[in-house]
């Protein structure tokens, strides 16, 4: 790790790199009184996935003073020292389109050009569809081609997939790696994989998450939820529920919202669809709609809509999007993942 005085240059564009936003906790301990204690302090916040200076200020206090053995006393210092070493404020929006071209695409094998070169970093992407729409082969496509090198520089990394409805097939991998022309078992070996069994435990595994992103900074690309609501669907039900079952679901988006951004890496969720029983009302032509309500269409950068087409195709559609016309595109379902659809 760099020393604070060469992580603080900025470079010749004007801004700070993004190893500023790493700097190592140590300096935080710097600015402490206590340094016997302070090493604890960084634990206690490494244990809850808090481990970059960024962490701490996209951290509310209350936040910090529920971390077991944090007081509101070293709460406050805390965030005191990380003012000091990093500081977030106003800038001009030709110094935030600087810091922009950090961003970067992952190929998804068929729709880039509907996404505007793929999926994008910094970002949640969500893809949400019926049954058999390419949801999961999406997934594992991306799975494959966020290990490629692709334009503007992008040199691939690794995945982490968090599975909640048990899909994830490592045999798939295989046949989508055949395809781009690359070993398997380096395929495999560049994809970390949970399981999640519950909503709490998958907002759980987001802790490991943002520790091993910290841990190899800059080496892993591409986070994946199959499915983001599905353990939320289980484990509350009903409308008594409902209020709650958002609060969580909020925290969590709002969780990986700062993931992505904290380390540069694109969040790639799917969704489910249900029935909407007031459509009919309203004379909808089509009666289902995604779950997760408005607090995971507002959280989601750019959602894609997956609808099926004739026998093996699946049409894919801007949903929502920032900077991308809402447009069509259909694509194939292979063997080697998905593909443009043939004439």
């Amino acid at each position: 790790m760099k020393a604070l005085e060469d992580q603080a240059l900025e470079d010749e564009s004007g801004y700070q790199e993004d190893e500023v936003i790493h700097i190592n906790f140590c300096e935080l301990a710097n600015h402490f009184s206590r340094v016997s204690e302070n090493v604890a302090d960084i634990k206690k916040l490494k244990s809850v996935g808090i481990c970059t200076v960024k962490g701490i200020q996209m951290t509310t206090r209350r936040a910090l003073c529920n971390v077991k053995g944090l007081s509101e006393a070293k709460v406050d210092k805390i965030k005191e020292a990380a003012g000091k070493l990093l500081i977030c404020g106003f800038q001009t929006a030709s110094e935030y389109s600087i810091k922009r071209k950090q961003v970067f695409h992952i190929t998804t094998g068929s729709l880039d050009k509907l996404l505007g070169g793929g999926v994008e970093s910094m970002a949640i992407t969500e893809a949400f569809g019926e049954f058999r729409t390419g949801k999961t082969q999406l997934s594992h496509t991306l799975c494959v081609t966020a290990q490629l090198p692709g334009e503007y520089g992008y040199t691939g990394g690794k995945i982490i997939f968090i599975d909640s409805e048990n899909t994830f097939r490592p045999e798939r991998l295989k046949d989508i790696a055949d395809r781009f022309h690359v070993d398997h078992e380096a395929v495999l070996d560049n994809v970390l994989y949970a399981r999640a069994y519950t909503s709490e435990h998958q907002m759980e595994l987001l802790d490991f998450v943002a520790a091993k992103f910290h841990e190899e900074g800059g080496v892993f690309k591409l986070l994946i939820i199959d499915s983001i609501m599905a353990l939320f669907r289980v484990d509350f039900s009903g409308r008594g529920e409902l209020a709650e079952r958002q609060q969580k679901l909020a925290q969590m988006l709002s969780r990986l919202q700062k993931i992505s951004e904290e380390y540069n890496v694109a969040v790639f969720v799917t969704n489910q669809m249900t029935a909407d029983p007031g459509a009919g009302m309203t004379f909808q032509a089509d009666p289902k709609k995604p779950i997760g309500g408005h607090i995971l269409a507002h959280a989601s950068t750019t959602r894609i809509s997956l609808r099926k087409g004739r026998a093996e195709l699946r049409i894919a559609k801007i949903f929502d999007s920032p900077d991308m016309p809402e447009n069509e595109a259909t694509f194939a379902i292979t063997a080697g993942g998905i593909t443009d659809a043939k004439d």
